[in-house]
């Protein structure tokens, strides 16, 4: 069963790394490579499934640098980084058993640990939430929330970003009649129009593409960090279950230390070309020249200054995103999220 695995994790990623089609020749010559009873990449590692949380990109550099470069191999463990989409739920995956670790944002481990599920977060990866708010300098300044009266201010119903935006204005008490909210999707045709002068955007991602086409039209523009004025909702963690943690704490332990190298090395300006190029294995549509900059970007979010602790668990953000979801009704009563915090 396991020779079986490994054939298929190996055949998975040659086709997701070319990109072509692999022939008739190249199948039969990986079927010889793994017939069973001969040595393979595989023995004396133990299979494992990662489900990503969207798809790849610089935002899980980590993960990849950990496969591409053979640091989940080296801790005992074969992973299978799979990823995430729209249409992908990984803490689902993690209940049913078909996967055994996993990535989520806090908001929806505190909705499924209320619902009763055996979730546990065994490492935070963002210390800083990626989600900020784009706007053009020469439009608007935005000192602090206040000044979001009177302007059109981009949301996504439903999501993190509503309940970032709705929390900073209650703490500086100003009305949600005052602003007017826009309902966003993924179009950012209304933000390059004007229609729309602050858009909510993942800095590390969306956001340098956009900068990047603003500035080649000689507009400038500037972020707005919910977390600067006390926000802390935390973002993208890793997360197990409980039966892991009981029953198989060596492999998570291995885990955790594979992917921790995985991140501390991929996020290293050192090892900055080796970690495009790992990048670049997964994202072969993204030009060079922004996935630089979106690493560089990634970078400060997930160690935002040189004593940060990759993949800490900040306890007290977590505390903040519970009670904030708590005071907006996400959630009917504390599910005391420090209990699963490991």
């Amino acid at each position: 069963m396991e020779n079986l695995w490994c054939r298929t994790v190996k055949m998975q990623k040659l086709i997701k790394r070319s990109g072509k089609i692999i022939g008739i020749t190249a199948v039969a010559m990986w079927g010889i490579i793994f017939l069973p009873g001969i040595t393979g990449f595989c023995d004396d590692v133990l299979p494992v499934t990662y489900r990503l949380k969207w798809l790849y990109n610089t935002s899980v550099v980590g993960d990849l640098y950990a496969e591409v470069y053979g640091i989940f191999n080296r801790h005992g463990l074969q992973v299978m980084v799979k990823e995430g989409g729209p249409e992908r739920d990984a803490i689902k995956e993690l209940e049913l058993g078909y996967a055994q670790f996993g990535i989520a944002s806090a908001d929806q481990v505190i909705r499924a640990r209320a619902k009763g599920s055996p979730i546990v977060v065994i490492a935070q990866l963002f210390q800083v939430n990626p989600l900020q708010w784009i706007y053009r300098t020469d439009r608007l300044t935005v000192n602090t929330p206040v000044d979001f009266r009177g302007k059109i201010v981009g949301i996504t119903y439903g999501g993190n970003d509503e309940t970032i935006m709705r929390t900073l204005l209650s703490r500086f008490a100003v009305s949600e009649e005052s602003v007017n909210f826009y309902s966003v999707r993924y179009d950012y045709t209304p933000f390059y129009e004007g229609k729309v002068d602050l858009w909510p955007v993942y800095i590390n991602a969306q956001g340098v593409i956009i900068q990047e086409k603003l500035r080649k039209a000689n507009e400038t523009i500037r972020f707005f960090n919910p977390d600067e004025f006390g926000v802390r909702f935390v973002a993208n963690s890793v997360i197990s279950t409980q039966k892991m943690l009981r029953d198989q704490p060596k492999i998570v332990h291995s885990f955790y230390n594979a992917l921790i190298e995985g991140w501390q090395d991929g996020i290293s300006p050192k090892n900055n070309d080796k970690a495009i190029a790992a990048i670049q294995q997964f994202d072969k549509d993204t030009p060079v020249d922004i996935i630089t900059k979106q690493l560089a970007a990634t970078r400060s979010l997930i160690q935002p200054t040189a004593d940060s602790i990759v993949g800490k668990i900040d306890i007290p953000a977590w505390k903040q995103t519970e009670q904030i979801m708590l005071d907006q009704k996400q959630i009917p009563e504390p599910i005391h999220i420090e209990t699963i915090l490991q």
